[in-house]
């Protein structure tokens, strides 16, 4: 029988408490710093990442609101967001139902499952610089402003560049080079 030396024991003991403390700190690990990796997470981050890349009309207003109309699909994945400062604002996350709730929205998401009043809530938007988003198909060519597409895992995004015009906002170059579509303009 081989006899383990005090040298190979405590080697053995580094190697079990690096190897234990490797795995506390993976399992762990707070969930934002994890990649969105379903599809509705992956809409929720697509929303907070359009306020960095469309420019709005100035304003004196010192947030950036998300707001969530009906039946909420994006709420929780949002959560995580909120409070973060995007633009020098601060990120706030409302839900909605009904015109007078749109008047500090900055980013209006309508989940597909409302697609029954899709038409009716994108009126509330007239006038306002308020960027809309759907994942709801056909929803750029219908006026909205950004269509969200899930495909195999992946979301990508359509843009109507005329809606967006009509309610005073500017898609950067950057974010019209990753846009799966654009509609409403020449690309």
């Amino acid at each position: 029988m081989a006899v383990i030396g005090p040298a190979l024991l405590l080697s053995l003991s580094r190697s079990r408490a690096l190897l234990w403390l490797t795995v506390v700190l993976l399992v762990g690990a707070p969930l934002s710093f994890a990649q969105p990796n379903t599809e509705p997470q992956l809409e929720a981050a697509y929303l907070v990442n359009f306020l960095k890349y469309v420019d709005w009309p100035p304003s004196n207003r010192n947030t950036n609101t998300i707001c969530l109309f009906g039946r909420d699909t994006l709420g929780p994945y949002l959560g995580s967001h909120e409070g973060r400062t995007i633009g020098g604002r601060e990120l706030r996350v409302r839900r909605i139902n009904s015109p007078d709730d749109v008047a500090n929205c900055q980013v209006l998401y309508i989940p597909d499952v409302e697609e029954a009043r899709i038409g009716a809530v994108l009126r509330w938007t007239l006038g306002s610089p308020i960027l809309s988003a759907s994942n709801s198909d056909g929803f750029a060519r219908s006026g909205g402003g950004i269509e969200l597409l899930r495909n195999g895992g992946r979301v990508q995004f359509i843009v109507n560049a005329e809606t967006l015009s009509r309610h005073g906002l500017t898609p950067s170059s950057q974010m019209m080079r990753l846009a799966n579509r654009i509609v409403g303009s020449e690309r």
